[in-house]
């Protein structure tokens, strides 16, 4: 399989930034880190240049004026992109692109790199419960920031679907090697039979843990 365009998308908390982090240390020789544009703040040890470029939105909104930006979307009020130089580079070299990307740009990418030139990975824990418990976890959002995280999170679900593969992240390092294997060209790996019932019952599952979370925030105010 020649080098192709490898999309990761997953709401927040599914872990794709940290999948995409391990593949990029431990298979840097065979994929290339796309590093994509954000107008939102460092979290934790994020170093600009990195992990993202951190624009201010006058920056970004030239950018896009330019066509600078493969895909560009906003998200939770942020706006992200990725850069065309960025992925060209990695083309030439000879290695597969990794993007870490939202929905909407997974679709504006399929559209310019249709399959098999690129393949799109939805990234979920196994468990809504888990979803949840990462993003309370990162303390890095606010109460009202997680329910914002959360509704997007079944939009986000919806459009799941429409992706090549599916990869439950409960173990990183099998998470990692179903990234590589699927970019490689792997058959057999995401939606079975099994994985069609767990995404169409993802929703309600969210919604419950949604709900609980909710009742905490009304009982603490009250």
């Amino acid at each position: 399989m020649s080098a192709r365009i490898v999309v990761l998308s997953a709401p927040s908390g599914g872990g794709k930034t940290t999948i995409a982090r391990a593949v990029r240390d431990r298979y840097g020789d065979r994929f290339g880190f796309s590093v994509s544009a954000t107008t939102r703040k460092p979290r934790g040890d994020e170093r600009d240049g990195t992990d993202y470029h951190f624009w201010t939105r006058r920056q970004f909104q030239e950018a896009v004026a330019g066509g600078t930006f493969l895909e560009h979307a906003e998200y939770a009020g942020e706006l992200y992109g990725t850069l065309k130089s960025e992925v060209e580079k990695i083309v030439r070299s000879g290695r597969h692109v990794l993007l870490d990307i939202e929905v909407e740009g997974a679709r504006q990418v399929r559209e310019q790199y249709p399959p098999p030139q690129s393949v799109s990975i939805f990234i979920l824990p196994s468990d809504p419960r888990v979803l949840l418990e990462r993003l309370r976890q990162r303390k890095s959002e606010s109460a009202a920031e997680i329910k914002q995280r959360l509704k997007r999170a079944k939009h986000e679900l919806r459009q799941s679907k429409l992706f090549d593969r599916w990869i439950r992240n409960d173990d990183l390092g099998t998470a990692v090697q179903d990234v590589v294997s699927i970019a490689d060209g792997a058959e057999g790996l995401g939606r079975q039979k099994e994985d069609i019932d767990w995404i169409s019952n993802y929703g309600a599952g969210l919604e419950q843990q949604a709900k609980r979370f909710y009742d905490e925030l009304q009982q603490q105010k009250g």
